[in-house]
């Protein structure tokens, strides 16, 4: 059965991409391009699913907030 996770993504500071799945403990990954981290995203999901199972609870993506400190 197909599951729709969140990915948060951000850039570095030497240009890759970083993407997280907030609902899943430790799945995250890195690449060069959006398409590659979309693909290796998927890759991280399913291996972090199959090691650790389904989450207890779910989080729900609410939003983005910026702040000035």
């Amino acid at each position: 059965m197909k599951r729709e996770l969140t990915v948060i993504i951000e850039r570095d500071e030497d240009g890759y991409f970083i993407g997280t799945v907030p609902e899943l403990k430790g799945c995250h990954t890195q690449a060069r391009s959006l398409d590659e981290l979309m693909e290796r995203m998927k890759e991280a999901a399913s291996l972090c699913l199959e090691a650790e199972g389904e989450p207890e609870g779910e989080l729900q993506f609410i939003g983005v907030q910026r702040i000035a400190v």
